[in-house]
């Protein structure tokens, strides 16, 4: 199984806490051939999904999006959380969703860590059963 992993680079600490959970458990899944691709920022995921679709078996897209004091974050969440949706079953392959949506940076924190929530880990699940379940 070749997995991508896509991730927003944009708050930087939450992302490689999202990356540890997630390779903590493709190792564990004895998955060694994937590969990280960054971006700027959460909006910029599903394009790098869509045009990388025909190289990998799935995905888990990983990054964070905080609520300001705009509308700007819900705009950006389902923007990219319909992208998401969409791309998977276009493509037909399975895209672990490790997109956090949070209303500050300790939520963001705790939600990340591969200790705590660890939503990266949850993500990589999502896609390793995901893709069994399809092959």
């Amino acid at each position: 199984m070749k997995i991508c992993i896509v991730v927003s680079n944009f708050y930087p600490s939450i992302s490689k806490m999202l990356i540890q959970g997630a390779i903590s458990v493709l190792k564990k899944n004895n998955i060694k051939n994937f590969k990280i691709i960054n971006v700027p920022g959460a909006f910029e995921i599903p394009f790098v999904v869509s045009s990388k679709s025909h190289k990998f078996d799935a995905f888990i897209a990983l990054g964070c999006v905080i609520k300001g004091q705009t509308p700007h974050f819900h705009y950006i969440c389902s923007s990219v959380i319909n992208g998401l949706l969409n791309l998977s079953t276009k493509i037909k392959k399975p895209i672990g969703n490790g997109i956090l949506t949070c209303n500050n940076k300790k939520q963001a924190h705790d939600r990340a860590n591969p200790k705590n929530k660890n939503k990266g880990g949850e993500a990589a699940k999502a896609a390793i059963l995901l893709s069994n379940l399809v092959n």
